[in-house]
């Protein structure tokens, strides 16, 4: 089997573009939260702020001509990807692109665009409806337009697994090198849900966060006065390898990608059973995976949204995998969407990426507005303030909506 490394990263994230923008942000523990201004949130919305991503140039990573064929998804996923095989130093012969794919995990596609075209359906009629409406908001035309920008020729496709869409994307692209079967895959995830319809969506489920008077505060997982998650948007991109390639085009590796787990609750639409059981077993498969006793695991960039019940039950999880590491605060446990947002179908790859910034610099983030731990909750969850030290293997939890899990290992890289 082959090993499976990373030589690229791209991020376009509520608090930076670019992936060293954005860690430099984490670990300063810079808010991207704010009011809206994607669309008219007014005072009948009872959520009226959010992650968005700000300063976003498309130009700068996309041709003009090419943008009306794009939803705001799909410029992430490029812009992400370009910046990713830039630091990788990717290039690729004819017959190298045949074994060389892409997978973007997306949860709601161009749910933007959805929203555009319905407006202009009703005001201006069908034949005012754009010819780009159907390829722009379809989830998989970000790795499409991802292949075709880049010349990929392997496997393309896109997970849609909720809020480990993306995990599952990287997961899969994995197991491609792993097997023999692709030496290079672009892996990640893209989400820009923040919408009206979205939003009034999430509020009806009482899920988001209504902190309106205080949102950069909004986000606290693991808090005792957790209220609902905050909605982000973005993209990551990892560039995968297998070893073999990548030492023999003499790239510069970042970490390994050692592992990971996957399973389903088979319990409920949105919350899990008490205690996380199929958490707790996706966490044990990822560490089979990668052959690593608990005890080896320095960091987990945790699920962690700031919902009431699902940070005591991701935690009660992790305390069941790791036992006394975990309680004897050994282990570190971090939620960065405590600064992002839920960035959804985006998050597992953002996530990742954190956790190979953390196995290559040592830099933990922190989780910001981590004023009053739940008691409940009794990891060591980093809070308010980075750390630093040296970290061999992390773990990366995504959950979704529908009971799905899945957990990255992501490693040192060691020759």
């Amino acid at each position: 089997m082959e090993r499976v490394v990373v030589t690229g990263l791209g991020l376009v994230t509520p608090i930076g573009i670019g992936a060293q923008a954005t860690f430099e942000s984490l670990m300063a523990g810079k808010s991207g939260v704010g009011p809206i201004s994607l669309f008219e949130a007014t005072p009948a919305f009872a959520t009226r702020f959010a992650a968005e991503v700000k300063g976003f140039e498309l130009s700068q990573f996309v041709p003009k001509k090419k943008h009306k064929e794009l939803a705001r998804f799909t410029g992430f996923a490029l812009a992400a990807t370009r910046m990713a095989i830039e630091q990788a130093g990717l290039e690729l012969t004819e017959a190298e692109s045949e074994r060389a794919g892409c997978f973007i995990g997306v949860g709601f596609g161009g749910i933007d665009q959805l929203e555009r075209m319905i407006h202009t359906l009703d005001d201006k009629g069908p034949e005012r409806v754009s010819p780009y409406f159907i390829p722009s908001i379809i989830g998989n035309l970000a790795a499409g337009q991802i292949t075709i920008e880049f010349g990929l020729h392997g496997p393309s496709y896109c997970h849609t697994s909720a809020c480990a869409s993306s995990a599952h994307a990287i997961g899969e692209a994995y197991e491609w090198i792993r097997s023999g079967r692709a030496d290079v895959m672009i892996a990640g995830g893209a989400e820009a849900a923040i919408t009206a319809t979205s939003v009034a969506g999430f509020n009806a489920m009482y899920a988001l966060s209504k902190r309106n008077a205080e949102p950069e505060r909004a986000s606290r997982p693991f808090d005792r006065e957790r209220d609902g998650f905050v909605m982000g948007e973005g993209a990551g991109t990892l560039v995968l390898e297998s070893l073999t390639r990548a030492q023999k085009r003499g790239a510069v590796i970042l970490a390994e990608i050692s592992g990971w787990g996957a399973s389903s609750d088979a319990f409920h639409v949105t919350k899990p059973a008490h205690g996380h059981p199929q958490a707790t077993r996706a966490m044990k498969l990822a560490l089979t995976s990668a052959g690593l006793n608990p005890e080896q695991v320095g960091y987990i960039n945790a699920h962690g949204t700031s919902t009431p019940t699902g940070d005591l039950e991701e935690s009660l999880a992790i305390e069941t995998v790791f036992g006394a590491h975990a309680l004897s605060k050994q282990l570190w446990v971090s939620s960065t969407k405590s600064m992002m947002g839920h960035s959804l179908g985006a998050a597992g790859a953002v996530e990742a990426a954190i956790c190979v910034n953390a196995v290559l610099t040592g830099q933990i983030p922190p989780t910001i507005n981590l004023d009053n731990q739940d008691p409940e909750c009794r990891l060591d969850c980093v809070p308010l303030w980075a750390r630093e030290r040296p970290i061999e293997h992390t773990l990366s939890n995504s959950f979704g909506f529908g009971g799905t899990n899945a957990v990255l290992v992501v490693s040192r890289f060691a020759a």
